[in-house]
């Protein structure tokens, strides 16, 4: 669903939209990509988040981070910004350009409720860090989070247990992608088609996987590109409300009242 955030930025909704409002733990899937500065330079301005994690991953671009905490840090392409926001946190995601392509993902995760009030925490990982695993010959994914094939990624929160993972295929190439049996997950294509058994997906296309270990993925047509999520589910009440995401209406109403005192 085409969306916009922070100061105007367009975006797709992918999770987090009428068609797909969650995806347990997933709270919700945005990709951002333009080439136009006006649909981008405005950037997200200082805002608030309480009881989940922020996970922002570049494919083009800079972006400047900066929160309430001291952390300050440059996306550049290929970084991941891993941030858990807990009791609270109030940063900012600037753009550190005024031409050229901005494309990445920010995925919200959902923390449980004994972890909803903890410390903030943030993480800035360089591409050097993130490491690439062939799943076959053409086939290579980049381990965000979790592991896969024996390679763990830098990032492991234990609360969720996700695999994240940006995949690319050959064209032709086939490859078993091995998820984690009793995780919720997801695929996002971004470039071409991948054919998962008998169904295809485009570009721009979510599809939401069946329980199980294991999946066939086939690029068709030409190399294809996609972010592939899996996480443990917390299957915990959600309450909602904007940058809040609680277990109950009155956390989210102390939440407000927690910010609008500065306690974040």
């Amino acid at each position: 669903m085409a969306a916009s955030d922070g100061a105007g930025v367009k975006l797709s909704r992918i999770i987090g939209q009428p068609q797909l409002p969650d995806l347990d733990p997933f709270l919700m899937l945005d990709a951002f990509g333009s080439d136009d500065p006006k649909a981008y330079i405005a950037g997200f301005p200082s805002h608030p988040h309480r009881g989940f994690e922020t996970v922002t991953y570049m494919l083009a671009g800079r972006m400047r981070h900066r929160d309430n905490k001291g952390h300050e840090g440059l996306l550049t392409p290929g970084s991941v910004q891993w941030m858990t926001a807990g009791r609270g946190i109030v940063h900012s995601e600037m753009p550190e350009q005024d031409h050229g392509l901005m494309k990445g993902f920010q995925l919200w995760v959902n923390l449980p409720a004994k972890d909803k009030m903890t410390a903030p925490r943030y993480q800035e990982i360089a591409p050097a860090q993130i490491p690439r695993v062939a799943l076959a010959d053409g086939a290579w994914a980049k381990v965000i989070a979790g592991e896969l094939l024996g390679v763990r990624g830098p990032v492991d929160p234990p609360a969720t247990e996700p695999l994240l993972v940006d995949l690319d295929l050959a064209e032709g190439i086939k490859a078993d992608l091995v998820l984690p049996a009793a995780h919720t997950a997801f695929i996002y294509v971004y470039e071409g088609t991948v054919r998962i058994g008998a169904r295809s997906l485009g570009t721009g296309m979510v599809g939401v996987l069946s329980p199980g270990d294991c999946i066939r993925l086939e690029a068709e047509a030409m190399a294809a590109k996609m972010l592939v999520g899996a996480g443990k589910p917390l299957r915990e009440p959600v309450a909602k409300y904007g940058p809040f995401v609680m277990n109950t209406e009155e956390e989210l109403r102390q939440a407000v009242l927690d910010f609008r005192a500065g306690r974040f």
